[in-house]
């Protein structure tokens, strides 16, 4: 993605006129000292003209202000939608709205490279330094140690958003994937729940872990052996022990909070770290805040979400915990026999990344597939807006950032040719395209598949995957919301985009920034950013 920067004027014209103010007073008060102050002989003044100066300065600031209040005044506005269709090809074609958006992508959206780099590389060097002591201490849970201990791998997977190249607004949080090593005596057998006939499709998208006996080993005996582990670790789900996800985040936040008490000290020149436990519904988050000493160019604040991953094989991990399965609560009572403290989710993040990379690769120089993506999720929080509590979250939860980006997906790889027509000139067109498809969605005129489960996922072009996900049902990303949300969040899409460029008007200042709550603190979800 090429990066460029702008000249905010808003903020350059001020700071030169305070500048230039500051070095004639400085002039001024240096003259004086050195006694060198005398009247010319025709008596006129000889001094620095500084109420010329500051009047010349004052005046050009309030031109410039003045011609950025006119253009803004007469630009054109929101047309009305006629006609039968909803998008009305006028809107889409006014020359103000690609205006409006390139200067809202700059200001608003577009985070600076140098500060998301900076960013990554501090938690990349904290988080390295906690799992790395994670790893030296072994298992402090129900099993001190031994060939049947859980431990970590002793390496982190970075996912989501920010390691995609379409993160939004500010570089403060950031999601890690923390892989767990099983004892060598314990085999899993997964299995997708796409299939239950008589499951909610809120649950299609889990998975659920028995354990088998390695090759060779002999089924009785390896039961007594492993018994510590199952007895620690496990739940019975349908007569079988299955690993539980519930009782592996209990260890896995235990565990945390010890090793972090071994690096602590090592941390406090370049940092303070704390951790907060996300109890069963959410993964703990790591707090990074600078350290008063630390005097580098980019002091932010960040949370770092650390997720239990197990691996299945081709970079596929199970994640805990499982998203929740309605936007009104945490998981009820399965029907079958299931447990939900047996209850996976699944993180394709890096076959997600496969897919992207392959797609830039088709794309030319310049291609804005990524620009939309972030301006379809700008578009989404300022859709938020006005919304009560509630309605928000549920908002955010139907257009989650992982639907967000699955539409893109699909829009991208259903075309013949995706590299053509997604040329900066195009903005607009392909962002009408993008907002049409998802309200097509919701109202169930076409269906929003994960591009990673089933047999026709999208990511199985680009790289291999686990036969289990080869295998699992398809699933619908939006199967697990009822019709009045569903058409409540096309209302309101629809009506987000119809009033763009009125919303960008209102919101494309730099204090929107701060009144708008980051998407992160809105979150309810178990998975990272771009899960589902």
């Amino acid at each position: 993605m090429s990066v460029h920067y702008t000249l905010n004027l808003r903020v350059f014209w001020p700071l030169v006129t305070g500048l230039c103010t500051a070095l004639v007073c400085l002039y001024h008060v240096l003259r004086g000292s050195w006694g060198v102050r005398a009247e010319p002989p025709d008596g006129a003044d000889g001094g620095f003209p500084l109420l010329k100066v500051a009047v010349l300065l004052l005046l050009g600031y309030i031109l410039l202000r003045c011609r950025h209040a006119v253009r803004q005044r007469f630009l054109p506005g929101s047309p009305r939608v006629g006609g039968n269709s909803a998008f009305s090809p006028r809107h889409f074609r006014e020359p103000s709205l690609g205006i409006l958006l390139e200067s809202y992508y700059e200001h608003e959206v577009r985070l600076s490279p140098h500060v998301l780099g900076h960013s990554k590389a501090h938690v990349s060097r904290i988080v390295g330094e906690l799992v790395r002591a994670g790893r030296a201490r072994g298992s402090p849970g129900p099993i001190p140690g031994g060939a049947l201990a859980l431990a970590f791998r002793g390496d982190f997977i970075q996912v989501g958003s920010a390691y995609e190249q379409h993160k939004i607004r500010r570089p403060d949080g950031f999601d890690v994937l923390v892989p767990l090593r099983l004892p060598p005596l314990v085999a899993l057998e997964p299995r997708s729940l796409g299939a239950e006939p008589a499951l909610s499709p809120a649950f299609h998208g889990c998975f659920v872990c028995a354990l088998k006996a390695p090759p060779g080993a002999s089924g009785s005996q390896w039961l007594r052996d492993c018994k510590a582990f199952t007895d620690g670790f496990c739940v019975d789900v349908r007569g079988r022990r299955h690993l539980s996800a519930t009782l592996v985040l209990r260890w896995f936040q235990s565990h945390l909070q010890r090793s972090l008490a071994t690096v602590r000290y090592s941390l406090e020149g370049r940092c303070r770290v704390s951790l907060t436990p996300g109890g069963l519904e959410q993964p703990p988050t790591l707090h990074i805040l600078p350290c008063r000493t630390d005097y580098g160019c980019c002091r932010l604040s960040m949370a770092v979400r650390l997720i239990p991953a197990v691996h299945l094989g081709d970079s596929v991990f199970l994640v805990a915990p499982p998203p929740p399965p309605s936007p009104f609560g945490p998981l009820l009572e399965l029907p079958g026999g299931l447990r939900a403290d047996a209850l996976w989710g699944v993180n394709t993040a890096r076959q997600e990344q496969k897919l992207l990379s392959w797609l830039q690769e088709r794309a030319p120089p310049g291609a804005c597939y990524l620009k939309c993506l972030q301006l379809l999720k700008a578009l989404r929080d300022l859709g938020a807006r006005g919304l009560d509590p509630t309605a928000a979250a549920q908002w955010g939860r139907i257009l989650s950032s992982y639907v967000l980006k699955t539409a893109l997906l699909t829009v991208l790889l259903r075309e013949a040719a995706p590299a053509q027509g997604w040329d900066e000139a195009y903005l607009v067109e392909r962002l009408e395209e993008l907002v049409q498809f998802l309200r097509d969605c919701l109202l169930r005129r076409h269906t929003l598949f994960h591009c990673v489960l089933g047999p026709g996922g999208a990511a199985a072009e680009v790289g291999p995957l686990p036969k289990v996900l080869r295998e699992a049902a398809p699933v619908n990303l939006l199967a697990a919301f009822d019709r009045h949300a569903r058409e409540f969040a096309a209302a309101r899409l629809l009506s987000t985009w119809q009033r763009l460029p009125q919303l960008l008007r209102a919101y494309g200042g730099p204090r929107y920034l701060a009144r708008c709550p980051s998407p992160r603190s809105q979150r309810t979800q178990g998975f990272p950013e771009d899960e589902p």
